[in-house]
């Protein structure tokens, strides 16, 4: 038994439908936290995506914002407790430290030391190719008010915002690649 052209439409409709509904070839990541190697990881894997044509955005919450704080400004009219996780909590990318064998410090220069005498680019390195890439990094606002952190003491990024959870929903789900780090 052969299809009427009705169903055929209605079969080809169908398909335009599931095409128009496909994902986006963008990547989102989640970036949770403030350790060095794996602020290093979702900087390569981003950097890595955009060099590939594949949007990538960037979304920092919780432990990783301290990651995106400068360490040369200052900011006034913070209460009590917003003093006591700025002065806990790494003031930008060169303060933080490994997940494992840190020891005291020695390991996060012992890894930097390797990356320079191999050629690894530096998370410093990688921030700034990853902006030069397009790279959207969105900071979540509720996790800075949590914080105490204010918007003047973020790094100077040409694609930076701040977003809260349902924004970064919404991209992540016309991603084609979701990541938690």
């Amino acid at each position: 038994m052969s299809e009427t052209v009705d169903e055929k439409i209605k079969a080809l409709e169908k398909k335009v439908e599931q095409l128009q509904n496909q994902r986006k070839d963008q990547l989102s990541m989640v970036i949770f936290s403030n350790d060095l190697d794996r602020i290093l990881a979702a900087l390569v894997i981003a950097v890595g995506a955009a060099a590939m044509d594949t949007e990538v955005k960037l979304f920092f919450t919780f432990w990783a914002i301290s990651a995106l704080r400068d360490k040369n400004k200052k900011t006034k009219g913070k209460d009590m407790k917003s003093k006591m996780f700025g002065a806990m909590l790494p003031r930008g990318i060169s303060q933080l430290k490994l997940s494992k064998m840190n020891m005291e410090g020695m390991g996060k220069d012992m890894i930097k030391r390797i990356m320079k005498h191999k050629n690894i680019a530096s998370p410093e390195e990688l921030l700034t190719t990853a902006g030069e890439l397009g790279v959207q990094i969105d900071i979540c606002e509720m996790s800075m008010d949590l914080m105490g952190f204010k918007k003047e003491e973020m790094i100077d990024y040409p694609n930076l915002g701040y977003c809260g959870v349902a924004t970064f929903l919404a991209d992540a789900g016309e991603s084609s690649i979701q990541l938690f780090i």
